[in-house]
């Protein structure tokens, strides 16, 4: 048997509908939310009782999914997002986009900070990360083809 696909990311986040409206600027879209509780959510993640506010939002090409997660019980105990990106275990996201300088000054305007500075590879891409909401790493990518 053969791997099918990567279905999708997850990233948990205090400010959901707030996280959500960021990714949508990027240009991904709501596919849907839901709240998932009871027993069954609880064997598979290990968590017990929970109870937790999830948006699945979509690439344009259908192929990607962001699962964003906003646990309501049992509440969240760690926070990793102020680690350095060699940190282990770290979680980054990178996305392609056709403009890196029209889609950081849409994405400034709901609080992105560039971190270090956009660079250039080869003749392949121009790449750069920022911070996002709630301090998430991502990363942008432009061909340059």
């Amino acid at each position: 048997m053969a791997l099918k696909r990567m279905d999708n990311i997850g990233i948990v986040v205090d400010d959901l509908g707030g996280t959500i409206d960021f990714f949508r600027e990027l240009g991904l879209e709501l596919e849907g939310r839901a709240t998932i509780e009871g027993e069954w959510a609880g064997r598979v993640t290990g968590l017990g009782d929970q109870r937790v506010e999830i948006a699945m939002m979509r690439t344009p090409d259908g192929h990607g999914r962001l699962e964003l997660s906003r646990f309501l019980t049992p509440p969240t105990v760690a926070d990793h997002r102020n680690a350095p990106v060699n940190a282990l275990g770290y979680l980054r996201v990178m996305f392609a986009v056709d403009d890196i300088d029209e889609t950081l000054e849409r994405l400034r305007k709901r609080g992105a900070q560039l971190v270090g500075e956009v660079v250039q590879y080869k003749d392949a891409y121009r790449l750069c990360y920022i911070r996002g909401p709630e301090g998430l790493l991502i990363g942008l990518a432009q061909e340059l083809s």
